[in-house]
């Protein structure tokens, strides 16, 4: 007798115990994981697709259901990186700070401990990502606005806007430049003095 349609399709969204969207979900995560070590390590161009999928284990086909191609997994895995550190900053920083210092400084020492716990994904944020300098200012703009945000924790709306929205995107740049520093160095200054030049340069900088 043959089986019910039903009960078939079923069958088949179910493999190894895991749903096909649970399936999926672990390719594109193991494709975005695999980018990052590839990337960190070396420059944009010296990596393949075909690299790609060999670390991630997943067969080449695969690939493009979740990307067009190497460079929108570039802009991609960046963009993702870039958003899960600009989370954890944001967590960091306290709901009613009572001044700029104390609202920045645990977000600037979550921001270099972060980044030195997790080395490739700073390199990636930072520095291993070419043919993107478009993005890179993209991001700092876009960073530049979440730093407003919650400097409004803390003061009221500018009266002169324009000068106030350029002085964070100068803010932003700065610590970009300084991490970036850091990073070809190495990480090798201690994480502490580090947060605190980055709190003493945006308060400078936001207090003008």
């Amino acid at each position: 007798m043959a089986k019910p349609v039903q009960a078939v399709a079923r069958r088949g969204e179910t493999y190894g115990g895991r749903s096909r969207r649970e399936r999926e979900a672990d390719r594109r995560e193991r494709i975005v994981a695999a980018a990052v070590r590839l990337f960190a390590a070396r420059e944009y161009d010296a990596v393949t697709v075909a690299e790609v999928c060999a670390q991630a284990q997943v067969a080449k086909r695969y690939f493009y259901d979740y990307f067009a191609d190497r460079q929108e997994l570039l802009r991609q895995v960046h963009r993702e990186q870039n958003d899960w550190l600009l989370n954890e900053i944001t967590a960091a920083a306290p709901k009613t700070p009572a001044t700029l210092t104390d609202l920045l400084a645990p977000m600037m020492t979550t921001l270099v401990h972060r980044l030195l716990d997790h080395p490739e994904r700073a390199r990636v944020i930072y520095l291993n990502a070419p043919r993107m300098e478009s993005r890179r200012r993209a991001t700092l703009r876009r960073d530049a606005e979440l730093l407003g945000r919650l400097v409004r924790r803390i003061a009221d709306r500018p009266p002169d806007r324009l000068r106030h929205d350029r002085l964070l995107l100068a803010a932003v740049a700065g610590i970009s430049e300084i991490v970036i520093d850091w990073l070809t160095r190495g990480q090798t200054d201690p994480p502490g003095p580090l947060a605190d030049h980055l709190t003493d340069l945006t308060v400078a900088i936001l207090s003008q």
